[in-house]
């Protein structure tokens, strides 16, 4: 007869033997996660169509040229390096591959990978191959400023049929082959960018986890999009993140701790062409992304590559923050951030001046974001609510808040300011906090006394 063996529940097993459980550690921990990740939504001349997609800080230092099609040194990526200042991640979405105007380069022997007017800066080689004169050499040529080409791809076949698909053209099995110095793809094309595109975008992005949402389109109906966007994400469904924009303040009234709204143009006429005047939005969002909980943007110097307008008036800079403008100014010949706040202005006994400050927003997003993955990963639906599960839940949600208060993103914290009872049904647990915000020095009031 077998001895007993398996798994068990509880100790009531009848025959003798060895019965093992067997666990993983809880995959949600009482850990603080991680920031960097930003979504801008951006016009491209090439790339992914019609999905979100998500890039790197190495990504794009080391393979711009394939995702984007131009290099990362290239003018077209100054708005992505001013982005990557402060942003570790990028989830982003080609708004010009959406609608019907969009188009893939094509001639007889390929067809671009994505659509867009990089596509026809691709040319195809074909040469007989020196060794075997029953073969041909076709190479894929590319160029991103249309003048000097590169080869990105080269291989050796018999006919089209044998070709394979690179990372810049799908081969048409069927051409025939025949040596060309170089048949350019033409043909491609952006499609138009209006808010069919933007709500293309707004549809998945809803999928995804990041901290800052970045919109550079200065369309009123557009901002407005977004702007009901993170309300209704935040407020219903607890998805924690900030927008920024440019000039909301004045044409879409916000007036939330979710929307920041920076003032400032770039100088697009004579030195920053071909880029929006919104421009700023890059760097602000990178920063707001990449900053720590314990951390301020406040009088942090722009390091980015845009001529950023700072012709204000001392008084112009006071009813900027009154309005919850986020606003540049020069300071020394540095161009710096004025104060890192949001658009919230109208204060009540429940909502303080507190709120207006970014940093609070990035404490409390954090706190919400943190708690909600360890309850969902470690309790939710696997620990009893009981006293003992309770008194777990209230040891984790305290470690989450003792670390904040280790890293001076809060204060004065003790473990009793954190309370965990049943709540009105068997399944509801009902818990709460109290924390004391810090915020960096913004104003030094000093009396200085004579003697």
């Amino acid at each position: 007869m077998a001895l007993g063996g398996g798994t068990f529940l509880t100790e009531n097993k009848i025959l003798p033997g060895y019965y093992m459980n067997v666990v993983s550690r809880a995959s949600a921990s009482a850990t603080l996660s991680d920031r960097g990740t930003a979504t801008v939504p951006l016009e491209l001349d090439w790339g992914v169509e019609n999905a979100i997609f998500t890039v790197t800080n190495e990504d794009f230092e080391t393979n711009s040229l394939k995702i984007f099609g131009y290099p990362y040194d290239s003018d077209k990526m100054k708005g992505l390096r001013d982005l990557f200042k402060g942003a570790k991640t990028l989830h982003t979405f080609n708004l010009c591959s959406v609608n019907s105007g969009a188009a893939k380069a094509d001639c007889t022997y390929a067809t671009a990978k994505y659509k867009g007017v990089a596509g026809n800066n691709i040319k195809i080689k074909i040469a007989a191959n020196a060794d075997d004169n029953t073969k041909f050499d076709v190479t894929t040529l590319y160029s991103y400023d249309g003048t000097n080409f590169n080869e990105m791809d080269v291989q050796t076949v018999a006919t089209a049929a044998g070709l394979v698909s690179n990372d810049w053209v799908d081969f048409k099995s069927g051409a025939t082959l025949a040596a060309t110095a170089g048949t350019a793809l033409t043909g491609g094309a952006n499609g138009t960018v209006d808010g069919t595109a933007y709500q293309a975008y707004a549809d998945k992005i809803t999928a995804y986890s990041f901290n800052v949402m970045g919109i550079l389109s200065t369309t009123t109906a557009v901002k407005n999009l977004f702007i009901s966007l993170v309300n209704r994400l935040r407020d219903q469904l607890g998805i924690k993140f900030q927008l920024v924009l440019h000039q909301a303040v004045d044409t879409c009234h916000p007036d939330y701790i979710g929307v920041i709204s920076v003032e400032n143009d770039i100088d697009n006429t004579s030195v920053d062409t071909g880029y929006p005047v919104s421009a700023a939005v890059y760097w602000v969002t990178g920063k707001e992304a990449g900053a720590n909980v314990n951390e301020s943007i406040q009088n942090t110097v722009y390091n980015g590559e845009f001529k950023i307008q700072t012709d204000y008036t001392q008084a112009q800079l006071e009813q900027a923050l009154t309005a919850g403008k986020f606003i540049f100014h020069n300071q020394n010949n540095d161009v710096c951030v004025l104060e890192d706040i949001n658009t919230f202005v109208t204060v009540t006994d429940v909502m303080g001046e507190v709120f207006q400050d970014n940093q609070t927003i990035r404490v409390i997003d954090q706190i919400a974001l943190d708690d909600a993955t360890l309850f969902n990963g470690k309790y939710n639906g696997h620990v009893p609510n009981d006293a003992s599960g309770r008194n777990s839940l209230w040891s984790d949600l305290v470690k989450i808040r003792q670390e904040l208060n280790d890293m001076r993103a809060i204060e004065n914290f003790k473990d009793t300011d954190v309370t965990v009872s049943q709540g009105d049904t068997k399944k509801s647990v009902r818990a709460n906090s109290e924390i004391q915000i810090v915020n960096t020095m913004g104003k030094l009031y000093m009396t200085v006394v004579v003697v």
